[in-house]
């Protein structure tokens, strides 16, 4: 137990059921098929059986959390689009028109916009944005902390209550997103201050930077870790010291999420970076995370490696929103409709192979 949960009221993480992960792999084995013939789909649903508690769990109630929050080191000119962009986004979250919406629209999820701290006015009455800002975007990590230790723990605190609050509506299972112009720069200064990897194996092009571009990013994420030094035994202190408002509140939903035996689909670079950050905070959340997909970013798979995860997917994404997220949420279901749905040889009366 962390010294970190009792600041954030979390509850003890529990390890997979093991009596629920043995009873869905022999059902796995059982059903009318060669054994392992549906490969990660059968290791998704054993996982999600664990997760569960249950050897044929359910997946019915999907909700994909986007998070958006302004990066004060976009200062720097670490990315191709302006900070403007930021609020702009969430309106179209909003509105339903942003690739997030659809791809959340085509797997049946719902999808829940959170404000973690954008920088300009969101002009919007719509009370589907909650409005959980930490500060009006970080502070520029190139010359400081990003945020105070405070303000990284009020951003984990609002991720596990707000996946907490969906849970309780009767999410059974939540994607993360992500949306916040210049966070691929925070992001891959998570990782380098937490695998201990140099930012040129890390970093990559984001939202489209030239070389000219992508040499500054690193340069600009070497000198925050200098500057910065984060402690990569401690994840609010790298939160705090080169993070984001939205990466903190992410972080928060895994851990929340895990202490209610809950999934969470992980998107893409970003939603890795909070995964990094709550396995740091609590490994045990690990075996609650799936992960969706390997980003087009650079240090992606390197992220995934150190977790020693494997991604459902390799589609190139490097979008965010949470759309890689909303395609792995359509395989669980499919993995447990497999699970739960399919005949047993015995059921079907038929002839097994000679070596079962």
């Amino acid at each position: 137990m962390l010294l970190q949960n009792k600041i954030m009221n979390l509850p003890h993480i529990q390890p997979l059921n093991q009596s629920a992960v043995q009873s869905a792999r022999e059902r796995q084995n059982q059903l009318t098929k060669p054994a392992g013939s549906l490969g990660r789909l059968e290791e998704l649903s054993i996982q999600l059986a664990g997760i569960a508690g249950k050897n044929t769990p359910q997946i019915k109630n999907k909700t994909i959390i986007v998070m958006a929050g302004d990066h004060g080191v976009v200062k720097e000119g670490v990315s191709a689009f302006p900070q403007e962009v930021t609020p702009q986004m969430v309106l179209n979250f909003l509105q339903g028109g942003a690739a997030i919406n659809v791809l959340a629209k085509h797997v049946g999820a719902s999808v829940v916009v959170v404000d973690m701290g954008v920088a300009n006015e969101i002009n919007t009455d719509n009370e589907k944005l909650i409005r959980r800002s930490v500060g009006l975007g970080t502070q520029n990590l190139a010359h400081g902390p990003a945020m105070t230790r405070a303000q990284a723990e009020e951003a984990i605190q609002s991720g596990i209550e707000i996946a907490w609050a969906e849970i309780a509506k009767g999410a059974d299972i939540l994607g993360t997103g992500d949306m916040g112009i210049g966070n691929t720069t925070p992001s891959a200064a998570i990782a380098c201050a937490l695998t201990n990897l140099s930012p040129e194996k890390i970093a990559g092009r984001g939202t489209g930077v030239d070389d000219a571009g992508l040499k500054r990013k690193i340069s600009v994420i070497e000198k925050g870790l200098q500057v910065n030094r984060p402690n990569a035994k401690d994840g609010l202190d790298v939160l705090s010291k080169v993070g984001g408002f939205e990466i903190g509140g992410l972080a928060g939903v895994m851990l929340g999420a895990a202490s209610k035996n809950i999934p969470v689909m992980v998107d893409g670079f970003i939603s890795t970076a909070a995964a990094l950050l709550a396995v740091t905070l609590e490994p045990a959340c690990k075996d609650y995370l799936i992960f969706a997909h390997r980003s087009k970013e650079n240090g992606h798979a390197l992220m995934l490696a150190w977790l020693g995860v494997k991604p459902l997917l390799d589609l190139d994404l490097r979008l965010g929103e949470g759309t890689g997220a909303a395609l792995g949420i359509s395989l669980a279901e499919s993995a447990c409709k497999i699970l739960s749905e399919m005949a047993t040889f015995g059921e079907a009366g038929v002839s097994q192979s000679a070596d079962s």
